[in-house]
């Protein structure tokens, strides 16, 4: 008959049954009832059943506990199993068996079993309770597991979404750096930066490791509207007039235009932080920066963070425009503010740190590349 199958094996199946009584006779009619369908293992009293189930509760599909054995009883076996492992009954179906189903059920049903059987048993009852329940645990553990593969197969795939979309945002970074006839590090080094003073400092307290990655990576795209800057200006060597100032400047409002067009980065975690940074990079701590003429704390403390860092590579590294400038001269600029207002409190921090920062330039030469 169908009803009296035991559960049909898969790859995720378990098919042992473990007994747990300390009567010889009854777990041999219990066996012999249970054998056609299940691999059978055998426990001769409780604290031998309570170490088999710890042992080997993931390859058991279900056991059958006695209530009264000598040394430990079903029902002390439960509190254990409990106490050791509270979601292990979750996971493993129990049946009680007992002569005082009255007495044990309540107390039993609390702990966590399955179901009580009453002796004497009665085999077409008790194969049929056991084996749908049995058939329901292991359709369970399928789902689960095609579930987690499922989550699995999810997460390598926002993975790798992840890379392409880092890999566009450093292509796209690192060409806008080398049509200004910026060296290629300056991208990496910006990113460090930025990580260095969020990370080492106490300027932005209680971002994630994550987030410091997502801001670090978007710190990363704060000039890519340059590239609609006409070449005349952005490689021009010497000082530019007033008027192609007023063009440049329109890299923040343009880069933050051109980040809402690429709909791969929009979906991107760090978008919202990009399109801040590459907008208010260039915003001054008292309002006089552009292009919202944004003051104080109405700047997000991360485009603060990419405007000293973008201020100090500049300073440090030569330019079509410039030459690279000392150390300390790099640092009195900052110091003295003559190259934008800062948040003292930035500043504090950044002068922190600065000795690792300046380990950035040990193999430029302060030259540039």
């Amino acid at each position: 008959m169908e009803l009296m199958q035991g559960p049909s094996a898969t790859s995720v199946d378990v098919n042992t049954l473990l007994i747990v009584d300390d009567d010889e006779i009854n777990r041999g009619i219990l066996s012999n009832l249970f054998s056609p369908y299940y691999q059978i293992e055998e426990a001769e009293n409780g604290r031998a059943g309570l170490s088999a189930i710890l042992a080997g509760c993931d390859h058991l599909c279900a056991v059958l506990l006695d209530v009264v054995m000598p040394d430990m009883s079903g029902l002390e076996v439960l509190q254990r199993l409990r106490e050791t492992d509270g979601t292990l009954l979750d996971r493993l179906p129990v049946f009680l068996i007992t002569a005082e189903a009255d007495a044990a059920m309540n107390a039993a049903y609390e702990m966590g079993v399955m179901d009580v059987i009453s002796k004497p048993v009665v085999p077409y009852l008790v194969l049929r309770r056991v084996n749908s329940v049995v058939e329901l645990f292991q359709i369970r553990r399928r789902l689960e597991n095609r579930v987690e593969q499922q989550d699995a197969e999810l997460l390598e795939k926002r993975q790798q979404l992840l890379e392409v979309s880092h890999g566009m945002i450093e292509a796209l970074s690192t060409a806008i750096e080398f049509r200004s006839a910026e060296s290629g590090g300056h991208v990496q080094r910006i990113h460090d930066i930025t990580a260095i003073l969020l990370t080492r400092t106490e300027f932005c307290p209680g971002l994630s490791a994550e987030e410091v990655e997502m801001l670090s990576l978007a710190a990363i795209m704060h000039d890519v509207g340059k590239i609609v800057i006409p070449d005349s200006i952005l490689g021009k060597p010497g000082r530019l007039t007033a008027e192609e100032f007023e063009v440049m400047k329109l890299h923040t409002v343009r880069g933050g235009e051109l980040l809402e067009r690429i709909p791969q980065l929009r979906h991107h975690n760090s978008y919202d932080y990009a399109y801040d940074i590459a907008r208010h990079h260039h915003e001054r701590w008292d309002g006089r920066g552009y292009p919202d003429g944004l003051k104080g704390d109405e700047i997000t403390p991360w485009a603060q963070v990419v405007s000293i860092a973008d201020v100090y590579d500049a300073l440090s590294c030569k330019r079509v425009y410039k030459d690279a400038f000392p150390r300390e001269q790099v640092l009195e600029m900052i110091r003295t503010g003559q190259c934008g207002v800062f948040n003292p409190r930035l500043l504090e921090c950044f002068f922190q740190v600065e000795p690792e920062l300046a380990a950035l330039y040990d193999n430029l030469g302060r030259e540039g590349t």
